[in-house]
């Protein structure tokens, strides 16, 4: 944040007017809408329920601390889950992907009833370059998909996907469904979490492009058409990579 206000105070006034500092954070922050049908709006206050969700919100008042004291233009999102092309293995789509193509358990965590709102990944790409664009400093903006589902939902759609884009399975798999198993919930995992995105839409223009079950199913062929980056990542190849760097 100081080298964002420095480099901020070093850049001509006509610069100034078209700098934005977007800081990009998550519908965590807000905690568990467990038990309600309410959304999650700007104006909901802040109460995460982990150490992990305390620190991205304490993230975002750090960046409206520097917007305020020092005059930095900052602005601010808070997205649902993303899922599609490149998610890391370790997340619950393509974990369940992965693990589903290899035969392995597709661990649930409880009983799989916790609702997420699930966006696709270039929907939120989008949303962001609309955001630094055309966004007012000082602007706070939730980005969701309109996809409130359970995650063990999320886990059979995939399941029924593979059985229809992956008919040939593993040895000893007769389908993909039989591997679910459910394991202990995590500490502090929260119930519900779901996205009121009705101010970028009316104020932005934005909405989401992808319904859940277009996105997911781009998602599964996505993994099926690029068996070389996920092996890569999975073999911890990817850790010797130097980007950016020519062969000598």
């Amino acid at each position: 944040m100081q080298v964002a206000v420095e480099f901020y105070n070093s850049i001509s006034v006509d610069d100034r007017e078209r700098f934005r500092f977007h800081h990009i954070s998550t519908d965590e922050v807000y905690g568990d809408l467990e038990g309600t049908d309410e959304l999650f709006t700007e104006e909901t206050p802040y109460a995460p329920s982990s150490p992990y969700s305390a620190t991205k919100a304490a993230s975002d008042h750090l960046v409206r601390a520097w917007g305020r004291t020092y005059g930095l233009p900052v602005i601010i999102t808070n997205c649902s889950n993303n899922y599609g092309p490149y998610h890391f293995p370790e997340k619950l789509i393509p974990h369940m992907i992965l693990n589903a193509l290899a035969g392995k358990p597709l661990p649930v965590y409880g009983d799989g009833s916790q609702i997420r709102d699930w966006l696709y990944v270039e929907d939120h790409a989008r949303a962001l370059i609309q955001v630094a664009t055309e966004a007012k400093p000082g602007s706070t903006y939730n980005i969701g998909g309109h996809n409130e589902i359970k995650n063990i939902d999320v886990v059979r759609n995939i399941c029924e996907l593979l059985e229809e884009l992956a008919p040939e399975k593993p040895a000893g798999v007769n389908r993909y469904e039989d591997l679910i198993t459910f394991v202990k919930d995590r500490p502090g995992h929260d119930t519900r979490y779901a996205i009121d995105a009705s101010k970028i839409k009316r104020e932005l223009g934005w909405e989401p492009q992808e319904t859940f079950e277009s996105g997911l199913r781009k998602t599964v062929q996505w993994y099926l058409d690029n068996r070389t980056w996920w092996e890569r990542v999975l073999s911890g190849e990817y850790r010797l990579g130097r980007l950016g760097v020519g062969e000598k």
